[in-house]
């Protein structure tokens, strides 16, 4: 390995860690709100990629009947659970108006924008705001079915149900989009030459968006009201609770922006390699890694450990390519060995 070789595969590297980043922060404001740790959480990855390539190739995205299908669905939990609650009967009816208008108007009325609109004539930019419309409003609609009426439930069993959601949406993203992998079109086919490293546009994007996503959620978490009630959340549920703060929506909030990151991460990397309806199940657990290294909690150290992920692979990739899964995954067993040896334990009851 000489210096050019090294320079190529830390810009590999650089650009992979920074969407195990974007999931790494995903996967940490999930188990720390809801304590569930979001298994599916690469599922959105795929979906976000290949709904991308439906658009892009012309064809009508499924996942848009799936947006309308998990709406309808919730929509019947969510009136079925305030019809027997103890509200008053005009409270009862706006919120069951308020549920009509979230779960089911509006994503009929983004999969008819989608059925008119989304063909490979439209702009990139549209292309992308529409593959989010789709694919985002699925994160609180999946907290509402599955994981919601569980909220109470130990972190093992919301474990149990998380895996259960990852072959669920693992066997639907291959009904809907086959077996067959696809690449969408490059949001830039620059290069740039710095000192005989050859540079792509496409790189520049990747570290470019998620430099901006990540001060963008350090912002929000920082200066808007309903992002440090998140992080009250995070740091005390029943306080939170007590305060006023609806744990139930910081909930569906943090599925939310898991859902986006996911889809913005599918977005990102689906023109420099092929995705398939599995793919995101290993992209996300390299984040996982990432998030585990900063000990499901802390937001630095999970992108560190998510940009050192990246470039462990890269270099992992040039010296054993055999074994670059096997090394990158291995990184896991020190981090929780050491976690394990100097953490506190604590029974689940007694936190």
């Amino acid at each position: 390995m000489d210096l050019s070789i090294a320079a190529i595969l830390a810009q590999d590297g650089i650009t992979s860690g920074a969407v195990y980043a974007l999931l790494a922060l995903a996967l940490v404001l999930v188990f720390s709100v809801t304590r569930v740790i979001f298994i599916p959480q690469g599922e959105f990855v795929a979906f976000g990629a290949l709904t991308l390539a439906a658009i892009q190739a012309d064809k009508f995205p499924l996942s848009a009947t799936l947006l309308v299908t998990l709406g309808i669905l919730s929509f019947v939990q969510e009136a079925a659970t305030v019809a027997f609650g103890h509200n008053g009967e005009s409270r009862k009816i706006r919120r069951i108006g308020v549920a009509l208008l979230k779960f089911v108007l509006l994503p009929v009325a983004i999969y008819a924008v989608t059925r008119w609109y989304g063909h490979a004539t439209l702009a990139m930019p549209l292309q992308v705001l529409l593959t989010l419309l789709i694919v985002v409003p699925m994160g609180p609609m999946i907290y509402r079915l599955a994981f919601q009426p569980l909220a109470e439930a130990s972190t093992l069993v919301l474990l149990i149900v998380s895996v259960a959601v990852h072959y669920a949406l693992i066997g639907i993203g291959l009904l809907m989009f086959g077996a067959e992998g696809s690449r969408t079109t490059p949001f830039s086919d620059a290069r740039f030459e710095i000192g005989g490293l050859t540079i792509s546009g496409q790189s520049c994007v990747i570290i470019v968006v998620s430099l901006l996503l990540i001060v963008a959620l350090y912002l929000y978490f920082e200066r808007t009201l309903s992002g440090k009630a998140l992080r009250a959340t995070a740091v005390n549920r029943l306080g939170a609770r007590l305060v006023g703060i609806g744990t139930t929506q910081a909930g569906r909030l943090a599925f939310t922006l898991a859902a986006a990151l996911g889809a913005l991460c599918g977005i990102l990397i689906a023109p420099l390699t092929t995705v398939y309806y599995d793919s995101g199940f290993l992209i996300g657990l390299k984040g996982f890694v990432g998030a585990i290294i900063g000990g499901l909690g802390s937001y630095p150290i999970a992108a560190a450990g998510a940009l050192l992920v990246g470039l462990l692979e890269s270099y992992s990739s040039f010296w054993a390519s055999a074994f670059k899964e096997v090394i990158v995954f291995t990184l896991i067993i020190p981090v929780l060995l050491w976690r394990s040896l100097t953490s506190k334990h604590m029974d689940e009851e007694d936190q």
